[in-house]
């Protein structure tokens, strides 16, 4: 049996692009045939909902409140929900797991540091940082960035990318050696398109378990189509290059 998790998903409590409230993805999940969430909100570098005046204890409080929402939701149930974030840089986006809110209050600051220092205090408190959507491109956009000296994996599959993308993703986790590996849907409502999740061949209890399981290379990227969930490496057209990014790349140290 496997258990299917999805690793980017966005509530409008915590990301001003969000439509749906945490708890109305429970049932909607749920019903896809997913065990757990992590909620990944917009983060304070990115486009989050908290207005960014507010007092940092303040803002963390509203922050996470999309991810409680959630949780609460799902209390009495078998369906997991656990938090987690993406970080913004420079358009860059890096989804990290295995923080909390306590983290978040203790480093009001770690919206001013450099790509290695955070990835450093992330490390440090047991996390990872998955690059998400690295060959991304749209047109608010204008370079693509990487930074394979800090982050742990590459989320190979976003389903509101072309699959050329999500196939130069692929490509760029092998040339760099990193091999966690994943799937997300980046779902902002509840709407039923093609999916991404991280499948395991075992429940995933805490957002530890989750972050180790990764760790251990123990989870297949997949993807919901037609009803029918397939490993991404099924389809040639996601992992296979057709195509060179239009935008220029940009390798950063840090």
């Amino acid at each position: 049996m496997k258990y299917y998790y999805e690793t980017h998903l966005h509530t409008c409590e915590g990301s001003a692009c969000g439509v749906a409230h945490g708890a109305d993805y429970i049932e909607f999940m749920t019903g896809l045939g997913y065990s757990g969430i992590v909620v990944t909100d917009h983060f304070f570098t990115g486009n989050c909902r908290p207005d960014r005046s507010l007092e940092w204890k303040d803002w963390v409080e509203q922050y996470c409140s999309g991810y409680e929402a959630a949780l609460k939701a799902a209390e009495g149930t078998d369906f997991k929900v656990f938090f987690g974030l993406e970080y913004n840089f420079e358009g860059d986006e890096y989804l990290i797991y295995g923080v909390d809110k306590k983290w978040l209050l203790n480093n009001p600051d770690i919206m001013k540091q450099n790509r290695t220092e955070v990835y450093r205090r992330v490390k440090e408190y047991g996390g990872i940082m998955i690059q998400a959507h690295p060959y991304r491109e749209r047109d608010y956009l204008s370079k693509i960035h990487l930074t394979p000296s800090a982050c742990d994996g590459v989320e190979i599959y976003n389903a509101w990318n072309d699959p050329y993308m999500n196939a130069l993703a692929t490509d760029y986790a092998k040339k760099f050696g990193l091999n966690i590996l994943t799937a997300g849907s980046d779902i902002h409502n509840v709407e039923d398109h093609y999916m991404g999740a991280v499948a395991f061949d075992h429940k995933i209890e805490t957002v530890k378990d989750f972050v180790e399981s990764l760790k251990r290379i123990e989870g297949t990227p997949v993807t919901l189509r037609n009803g029918k969930w397939r490993p991404v490496s099924d389809y040639d057209d996601e992992i296979y290059v057709s195509d060179e990014p239009y935008m220029p790349v940009i390798f950063h140290d840090k």
